[in-house]
């Protein structure tokens, strides 16, 4: 392994140990987080849109099959939720052990990270699917408890087909293959996209239709990724199950990252959960249907920052095997001004144009209720894109070093103390009623954030020190 910061060190890989991917990720961090992020937003934009396409086509069939989608939400977020975070752990490790130029080891952590996938699948699939109703009237769903039942059930059937493409699309990333997984991903949410109007108006299947369209297009988009990994076996890691040999240690490597990731996406889910909670309580479930909806369209907001984060874990991760941490420094850096820039474009663009993307939802007459409050929950949420880059590329970063407890410091911090304490305070504490749930999330996400960024800068400035004093 590498013990200085040179150029030299960083791109001297022996040639059969590197791949069109890998090269990106020695080249200069700017140019490695622009040529990785840029697929990712293509992708994530097509797969946030088909969320968004989904609620859509849903909103034709009234405001509870919304709510049911809400209600769903969480639970969505939970099983997603476990298979980023393992494909994050796995992610941040390969990039290290690619630093470390330790091909062999690469692609260990790949076989390891799908078969820890494949234990997940089974425990997560079987208790959400036995107890999906019992689960929905703990929520207080209400009405909407029996179409959010039928939607939910119907999407755990797809369960493996969702843990395996985040997963592939996880180790694609890690070594630096970011085009494939944006066929991938734009293959899934263009299958999705085609079939939502044709299974839940044309064949008469309502919310079931969007349920099955989901699935249908989740194995679609695993197809390519499997045929790469396993058929045509043109990637920097090799995955041959007969010689696969079980390693605590590369276990270790990669759940040190996986599990505080996984709990990252739980505490996303736990915030939905509690918010729901909070909603139910001051209004009905228009409120759940208004949340649901508008942070779905956040999310496309989210798109291209969140695109950066992921490109962020693997640069940085890079760099770090490498021990290359003027780098490190430098990645994080311009990855905050990019996606200072990018938020505050979009926050100018969400907020004067509030009202027409809130219409667009106008799918039915109880769809369209909803619009006025949409409006208000866009506009105060576009108020957080500057900022949420902050916190989000310092956990990427954190994760990148293998530090994943601090990577979910940082998101605890942001979701379950603030967002949901602050919601709280101004919504039933202060009587702002739901205005008073969104300004809560908004607080809660901008606190958070800078508090990460914060911490992030501390630790870098620490390890170029030590660095210099090592020298």
């Amino acid at each position: 392994m590498p013990t200085s910061d040179s150029e030299d060190d960083i791109s001297s890989n022996n040639s059969q140990n590197i791949t069109e991917g890998t090269k990106i990720l020695f080249a200069d961090p700017k140019t490695a987080i622009l040529r990785l992020s840029l697929p990712m937003m293509v992708a994530m934009t097509l797969v946030t849109l088909y969320n968004v396409v989904d609620a859509f086509w849903v909103a034709g069939l009234g405001a509870d099959a919304l709510a049911a989608i809400g209600f769903s939400f969480p639970l969505f977020l939970l099983t997603i939720g476990l298979a980023s975070g393992l494909g994050t752990g796995g992610e941040a490790a390969l990039a290290r052990i690619i630093g470390a130029r330790n091909r062999g080891g690469a692609s260990s952590v790949a076989m390891h990270t799908i078969l820890l996938m494949t234990v997940l699948a089974v425990i997560v699939t079987i208790p959400l699917a036995l107890f999906t109703e019992e689960i929905f009237a703990l929520m207080g769903a209400g009405e909407a408890a029996g179409l959010a039942t039928e939607y939910a059930r119907i999407l755990f059937l797809g369960t493996f087909a969702l843990l395996f493409g985040e997963v592939a699309y996880s180790l694609m990333q890690g070594e630096g293959n970011a085009k494939r997984t944006m066929y991938a991903m734009a293959l899934g949410a263009v299958v999705n996209a085609v079939l939502d109007p044709i299974l839940i108006y044309t064949l008469g299947m309502g919310i079931a239709g969007a349920a099955w369209a989901t699935i249908i297009a989740e194995v679609i988009s695993a197809i390519p990724m499997v045929y790469w990994l396993f058929v045509k076996r043109d990637t920097y890691i090799s995955l041959h199950l007969s010689e696969f040999v079980p390693d605590p240690a590369t276990m270790r490597e990669i759940l040190q990252v996986g599990l505080p990731a996984a709990v990252e996406q739980l505490s996303l889910a736990l915030m939905a959960l509690v918010l729901n909670g909070i909603i139910v309580l001051i209004s009905s479930t228009d409120g759940v249907a208004i949340y649901s909806t508008g942070w779905r369209l956040v999310s496309i907001g989210l798109t291209p920052i969140l695109a950066i984060a992921t490109a962020v874990v693997v640069v940085i991760g890079t760099a770090y095997g490498a021990r290359a941490y003027a780098r490190m420094e430098s990645a994080l850096l311009y990855a905050v001004r990019l996606g200072l820039g990018i938020g505050i474009g979009l926050a100018i663009t969400t907020f004067v144009f509030a009202p027409q993307i809130a219409a667009f939802f106008a799918g039915s007459d109880g769809a369209d209720a909803i619009i006025p409050e949409l409006t208000i929950f866009l506009r105060i949420m576009s108020l957080v894109y500057p900022v949420v880059g902050f916190g989000l590329f310092s956990a990427s970063f954190f994760q990148g070093t293998g530090l994943g407890a601090r990577s979910l410091t940082i998101t605890i911090m942001q979701n379950v103390v603030l967002s949901t304490l602050l919601a709280w305070f101004f919504a039933i504490g202060l009587g702002f009623g739901l205005d008073g749930v969104w300004w809560g999330v908004a607080a809660g996400n901008a606190g958070g954030a800078i508090f990460g960024y914060v911490w992030a800068r501390r630790y870098s400035a620490g390890l170029r020190n030590r660095q210099a004093v090592a020298a």
